[in-house]
């Protein structure tokens, strides 16, 4: 899953970046409402964190001026504000949660994977095709009963593929989702991804899930109904 960190305050953006990162997401920064905007309006994030408070143009602008044109990302507001006033505002001009500072790295964390389930309308925090299942909330995978281990960017390149079943997913989608802007993603690299997912989720087991579509890109296909 990719994010967008909007927060003026170097030290917290460089902060959520890193917990996120460790937690398996692809993150970018901005540190100012305008280039937040830029950014929220070329590339299909999945989730942005946006501060109130910011230089130029303020969160709540940029909120809006989103949801005016068609940008339906979820949005999650930062803000020192906690008057009811303050929430209701954010939460007309287009938020979809809200969280005010200071507030517990875990508690921010467990609002995104809420919003990524109300998203992708996942249950009970679990993603299951067939025998496999994956849970985003702990990172982990199983098929057959069995524990797979994944490295954070396999686990989030699974998740990607289960969030999007029986879909044809193109290197250019996987790129923008599980890479951020300043990585420059070599011409195999996604090859060599989808090798070790394969390796790991489909070669131990007899029914295979992820499936190439020439010249297009990949397919986690949903194993024939038994009947």
């Amino acid at each position: 899953m990719r994010i967008l960190v909007v927060e003026d305050n170097h030290r917290l953006n460089h902060s959520l970046t890193s917990s996120l990162i460790h937690e398996g997401y692809s993150v970018d920064s901005a540190y100012d409402g305008q280039e937040g905007q830029d950014l929220a309006e070329l590339t299909p994030y999945d989730l942005i964190i946006l501060d109130i408070l910011l230089p130029g143009k303020d969160g709540l602008e940029v909120c809006r001026d989103l949801r005016r044109r068609r940008v339906q990302i979820p949005i999650l507001l930062l803000t020192a504000r906690d008057s009811i006033d303050d929430r209701v505002q954010g939460l007309d001009y287009g938020a979809d949660d809200y969280l005010v500072k200071p507030f517990a790295m875990r508690e921010l964390l467990a609002r995104l994977r809420a919003l990524l389930r109300r998203q992708h309308s996942s249950r009970q925090g679990q993603l299951v095709m067939g025998s496999l299942v994956i849970n985003p909330i702990t990172h982990t995978t199983e098929r057959e009963e069995q524990p797979i281990d994944l490295t954070p960017k396999e686990f989030a390149l699974l998740e990607y593929f289960m969030y999007h079943p029986n879909q044809v997913v193109t290197r250019e989608m996987i790129e923008q989702h599980i890479w951020n802007y300043d990585f420059e993603c070599e011409s195999n690299v996604i090859d060599v991804y989808i090798r070790r997912l394969r390796r790991k989720i489909d070669n131990p087991f007899a029914v295979k899930l992820l499936t190439t579509v020439r010249g297009i890109g990949y397919r986690l296909q949903s194993p024939p109904e038994q009947g």
